[in-house]
Formats: structure tokens, sequence, C-alpha cells
């Protein structure tokens, strides 16, 4: 501590590393977060919403439709002069990716934290650092947090050091998923926030976008000499970060007691052998480290606090006496002899010509493999063998993974469906339209007839008790008639039927991320009409192509899935409406109702729920020309299953077909399982989820409650939904209004469209 400083107040507590960001957050008072659930930064957003509703916080939160958008609204933001933060994992990381470079090129600071998870494919929800290596030569700032304490220290050190006038550059605060994220740990926090602001003071923005008196442009369009100037200007801020870091740990010690270097050195003074570890495994790693020195082992451990700029010096001198350095990481690179990592510690190593160190690189801990005691040994023994064999220990290498073996590949759990199976011709189209206006009629089997046809998706999901998506796709399939090929967005329906070496798919099948899934599938489309025209397919095969999308696919998902719809590729995309982004954990969604309560649309006194009202993806789809579009309900008679063929036949003949089906999801809207059948026809009778096709521009109503004397308020459908129920209290009724006024007018346009031809 600094001679005559005085340690601010703290409290302890008892709370994980999303938590601590949260608190932070809460210190901090950031202006604005532009964010979008992942597993497992979700629960950050959750946290802060949650505070906000408590009236704790007074950020401006915005949910993002995807990753790269919430990563352009936090550069927005970021313009104006606000403090700003973000959280995101894996692949949001790589959607975001493209955001990054322009914010560090235009030196807007903000915090962004990025709880590690392995990158997709295969899809991998654990922890490993493939995502943080992707974010080393973006320019940002990295800081490295290896406790959910360093987690919070990290934060508000992170706002303070990329607002200094010597830097002015985005700080990433890296900790390891589910590892730190979800640890609990004894923590401290400051017991007022106002030790926070004054350690941080005011935000100096020397431009913002805020001030029309004084207006400037914001990445403007740069050739040379301009840009090489601009890029040689951050490579001195990032020079001049890592001085700023060490003067700001030395100040904030001084406030708490902790301390913090550019590279922490753990019993390195007579370290003969060394591990570099990042993040939670070190922690790991310090346990092995004291029991082999207890043995008489000269063993140490190197642990960077910041990764950008890297600690080169720092690095040079702590490793000029010891013979070997075992380098340990959490990714790896394909075709390289070791990751990022690995090449940036033998590069220090490399240029300290005073030292003659052996260094070796193990990759370790993919996909959320823990990493032990055991492990941190047998790293530590590996770096005394180089010691005593250089030449003999090789240079890179895996620990606890095999290669496998033909023998090792998954066994078929399904048999597959015959054609015979699969062409029951139980429904059928009878008529072609021949003209453009035209409309097709599916004459559907007596449903006792339909219950016997094979199920394309096999018993044995995961999904919870209640869960109305694989009943409906049943029923969608229950009036597809021969061959399918799927493509599911990740999801509930993806993840509770494929987890490995197990598939519940007795078809073939595809998965792509939310935000790419039909331009996926209208690849393969094209790929299969086109080999039928080279004669490598047979003229007289057909087959069927089926995008299952949900849980918020068509938020993220939405654009290149209306670019998919303008193309017209003769697909279907089916998306199954559960309300909420379900797989992550129930945020809310684009499709989720004004009012509702999610993890991230909090209820109290001054917050009604979601802000905004739930997105009409069916007209959306329809405004872009495609020939077929329906909406439909899970046990809706044979409805489903009529539209389902309609659908087919317009995918082979016509071109896209989209169809959207309301299925129940008890733990989403914390209602009884049983009640769900009753639910989803409240929500077509209260005209919130009305039935109906469009076909060629023609709307047909498929159940009109009006005329059938059953419409009823919202409210009735409400009483049922009990993250909804708060609206039917007198002080929510504005809101509820808002909900009835809205469902109403969707609803009169929608018998207008079905009365006139031309709307």
């Amino acid at each position: 501590m600094m001679s005559g400083a005085v340690r601010a107040e703290q409290v302890e507590r008892f709370l994980t590393g999303n938590e601590m960001v949260a608190e932070a957050a809460k210190a901090i008072q950031f202006h604005f977060m532009g964010y979008y659930p992942i597993t497992p930064s979700t629960e950050i957003a959750q946290l802060i919403d949650a505070m906000r509703s408590r009236g704790e916080v007074s950020t401006v939160l915005l949910p993002a439709d995807g990753e790269h958008g919430a990563a352009g609204a936090c550069f927005g933001a970021t313009t104006g002069g606000a403090r700003v933060l973000n959280a995101t994992s894996a692949n949001g990381l790589l959607y975001s990716l493209e955001q990054l470079p322009v914010q560090a090129g235009s030196r807007l600071p903000m915090v962004l934290n990025l709880v590690t998870r392995s990158i997709s494919g295969p899809l991998d929800i654990r922890c490993d650092h493939s995502d943080l290596m992707f974010a080393l030569q973006t320019g940002w700032i990295i800081l490295l947090a290896a406790t959910p304490q360093a987690v919070y220290d990290m934060n508000i050190l992170a706002v303070k050091l990329g607002e200094h006038p010597d830097v002015r550059l985005p700080v990433i605060v890296a900790s390891d998923g589910f590892f730190t994220s979800h640890q609990r740990q004894s923590v401290q926090i400051f017991k007022n926030s106002e030790t926070v602001q004054r350690f941080l003071g005011p935000r100096l923005d020397p431009v913002t976008s805020l001030d029309p008196r004084h207006p400037i442009t914001f990445g403007p369009y740069m050739n040379d000499p301009d840009l090489i100037n601009n890029k040689y200007q951050l490579h001195l801020a990032h020079e001049a970060a890592l001085r700023v870091f060490s003067d700001l740990c030395a100040e904030f010690e001084a406030l708490s007691g902790r301390r913090y270097s550019a590279l922490e050195t753990y019993e390195m003074d007579d370290a003969e052998t060394a591990l570099f570890l990042l993040n939670s495994a070190a922690e790991t790693a310090k346990d092995a480290v004291d029991r082999l020195r207890k043995t008489g082992k000269r063993v140490g451990l190197l642990r960077p606090n910041i990764l950008r700029p890297f600690p080169f010096e720092e690095l040079k001198r702590a490793t000029h006496k010891v013979n070997s350095v075992v380098i340990g990481e959490r990714s790896d690179t394909p075709g390289s002899t070791g990751g990022p990592l690995s090449h940036e510690v033998k590069s220090a190593l490399l240029s300290d010509h005073h030292c003659d160190v052996v260094a070796v690189s193990r990759v370790y801990g993919l996909g959320g493999r823990d990493f032990k005691e055991e492990d941190a040994e047998t790293l530590i023994q590996t770096g005394f063998d180089a010691i005593q064999n250089p030449s003999g220990v090789p240079s890179f290498g895996f620990i606890g993974a095999t290669p496998g073996t033909p023998h090792s590949i998954p066994p078929s759990v399904l048999p597959p469906l015959s054609r015979d199976q699969l062409s029951t011709k139980l429904v059928q189209i009878e008529q072609t339209p021949e003209q453009p206006k035209s409309k097709v009629r599916s004459v559907v089997a007596d449903p006792s007839q339909l219950v016997m046809r094979p199920k394309r998706i096999a018993p044995g999901h995961g999904a919870c008790p209640g869960c109305g998506i694989f009943s409906g796709l049943d029923q969608f399939f229950k009036g597809i008639e021969g061959d399918v090929v799927v493509l599911y967005h990740t999801g509930c329906a993806m993840v509770v039927t494929t987890d490995f070496p197990f598939s519940a798919h007795r078809i073939s099948y595809l998965h792509n991320l939310f935000q790419n899934g039909a331009p996926t599938l209208s690849g393969l489309v094209e790929v299969f009409h086109e080999k039928k025209r080279r004669g490598e397919i047979s003229i007289g095969e057909d087959i069927t192509f089926v995008m299952i999308t949900g849980d918020g696919g068509m938020d993220i998902g939405m654009g290149p899935t209306i670019g998919t719809a303008l193309r017209n590729h003769r697909m279907i995309i089916l998306e199954y409406d559960n309300q909420g982004y379900m797989n992550t954990g129930g945020q809310l969604s684009y499709t989720t109702p004004l009012g509702k309560e999610t993890s991230t649309s909090h209820v109290s006194r001054t917050t009604h729920g979601k802000a905004f009202h739930h997105k009409d993806t069916a007209s959306i789809m329809a405004a872009t020309g495609i020939p077929y579009v329906f909406t439909a309900i899970e046990g809706y008679g044979t409805d489903l299953v009529a539209k389902a063929a309609k659908a087919q036949w317009y995918a082979q003949n016509s071109g896209l077909a989209f169809g959207k089906i309301l299925i129940s999801c008890p733990l989403n809207w914390s209602a009884e399982e049983r009640y769900g059948q009753e639910i989803l026809q409240r929500a077509v009778d209260s005209c919130f989820f009305p039935i109906f096709e469009i076909e060629n521009g023609l709307t047909t109503l498929s159940y009109d409650p009006e005329t059938a004397g059953k419409k009823i308020p919202v409210a009735k459908w409400l009483e049922m939904m009990g993250r909804s129920k708060h609206l039917l209290k007198t002080e929510h009724s504005q809101t509820l209004q808002q909900f009835q006024d809205e469902v109403d007018r969707r609803w009169r346009r929608l018998r207008a469209m079905s009365a006139h031809p031309d709307l």
C-alpha cells in the first residue's frame, strides 16, 4: 500500500464472476449497455437488468438483434461520450468481430466482458480460450481476470485505463466461462459507489458526436499516409497502456489493498522451470507448485494480468534465469506448432540474448475439459524433462486428448426411414395452380391414419416436460411426403436432439448458428438442383429441404433469412415460437409479447416487462413476396398438416415457403404443462396469434374467432401466463391497454387483407 493512503471501506460478499461484473457495473454506473444473450456471459445483462428494475442503476440496456448489432450500438454510444458496457462469449465475439477494429481505430473507450468459451463447431458451451485469441488483433486492450475478485477489480481498472488521455482505447476483460463466471468465492466490494466514482473521475472526451456547435467526423475515409499514421498512433497507445496500467494498479492497491501487476510471478526467485498459464488454470497450478516445492522441486508460475499490450519486457526479466518454460494454452492454431500465446512467449524468450531457455507448449482443456493439479504436474514434469533432454521432448503437443480411430466412429443409433415409409399418400395436393394468383388445396387423411406415419424425430430428446416443439414438428412432418433434409438453427430443438454421440434424427440433419442457417440451406438446395441438371443425381430424385428455427433465431437470423427469401430458394423455413431465448435461459426475444417478464425484462413498480411489441415474423416474410406463408398452432385439427403439405408443394414447384407455429413452453410461460393446448387456443381466440395463410399475395384466415363468436380479450389469455399475469394489476393497466390496442390493430389489418385481393 502507498504510504499515507487510506484504504476505502469494503464489504465481504460471496459472489460469482458474472455477479461481480454486475456489482462493478453498479458502482461504475455505465450510461449504456448493448447486449445479446449467449452462454455463459448471458447472466451479466440479466443481473444488471434486475438492478435497473430495483432502481440501483440507471444504465440504458439495449437488447440487440444479435452480437453484431450490439457491438454497433455500443460503438454509437461511445461516440457520444458515454461509458459503455457489453458482454459476450465465443461465436458472439466472432459475430461482432468486424466492429471491434472499427472502435479501436476510432479510439473510443468502452468495456467488453468476454466470458471465454469454445468456438463452434462443433457446438460446445464450455470454456476454452479460442475466442480470446481472435481478439488479439483487434486493437483492444485485453485484461485477464483469474478470479471473481479480479473480475470486479479489472472492470473498474478497465474504465480508467481505457479513458486515460495517453491511451483512449476500448478494453476487454476476459474471464473463464463457468470456471470463473459461475464460481462463487468470498470477495470484497466497495461499500460506497462514490469510492469508485472518485477513483474513475469524470469521463473527459476531446470530441463528441453530441455537440452540434462543434461537429466532428467519426470514421473518415483514409488513404496513405494517414492510415499508417493512425495505426502507428494505435501502437503508441498500446505502449503507453502498459505503463498506465502499472500506475493505475498502484493507485488501486492503495484504495483496495489488492495488488495487480502486468505479469504475476509465483515462486519464481529460484525456479528452474516455470509454467506460463492464463486465468483460472493458473490458480489451480499454484497448488501443484506448492506441492512440488515441498518435495524439493524448484518450479514457478507466470500469469499475465494483461494480454494486450503483451508484457514483453516483464516476461524477459522473469524468465532470465530459468532453464525451461512450459506454455499451457486453452486454444490451438491448427497447422502451427502452438497457439498465439506460445508464439508470443517464445518470441520474448528469443529476444533475450542473455538467456538460454528451452520453451515447449501444450494445449489443454479445450471445450471445458477440467484442468486439474495432476495436469499441472504433468506440464511441470515436461519442463524438467526438457531441461534434461531438450531434443527428446516435443516442442508442441496436447494433453488429455486422443486422435481416435475408425473403430471409434459412433454407430448409427436409429435405422434410417425407407422411401416407402415416407411416401404414404396420406396427404395430397388436389389441384395444381396455373395462374400466379391461384391457390392449391391439400387433402389430409383422417388423424387416426396419420398417427401411423413414422416419426422423423425419434423419442429420446431431453426437452423440458410439456415442451411443444416436438409435438408441433411431428404434426408438421406428417404433412411432408418423401425424403427430407433438415437444418436446425442453434436452439432448444437442436441442443436436446443431438447430444454427441447420439441423435434423435432419422433423416439427414445439418446445424448452423442462428445467424446463418437460411443461407447455409440455400446453398445445399442449389447444389442439389445443379447436380440433377448435370445428371449426377437422378432426375426422378426429390428431396424437400426444411430449416427449423426458434429461440430467437428469427431475430439474429432475420437479415440472412430475408436475403434467402428475396432469392426465393425452393425450401421451407419453419419457425417454432416459444416467445423467448429458451436455450440460453429465458431472455426476451423480439417475439416476446409486450409486458412479459423475462430474465432480461424485469417487472417492478417502475418497469413493466418487455418494453416493445412482439415481432410479426409472418408479415415480414410475406412482404418479401415469397409464394407461401402460413401460421398455425399444434393440435388445431389437421390444419398444420395440411399447411405443411402446401408448403412442400410450393417449395418443390415455386420457391420459398415460410411457416410460424406457436408452441407451448411451460418453463418460459410459467404455466402448468397440462394447460398447454388451452393456452394456445386462447392465444388464437384473443387474436394475439391469428392463424392464416398467404398464397401468392392472397390472404386467407384459417380461423376467425370474431365470426365464430369466440373472440376474447388478451387479458383472458394472459391470465394463464404466469410471467404476464402482472399486466392484469392496476399499476400495469396502461401497458395492458397498449398490448390490447396493438393486437386489435393487427387483427383489423389482417381481416382487411383477407377481404381484399390487393392487400
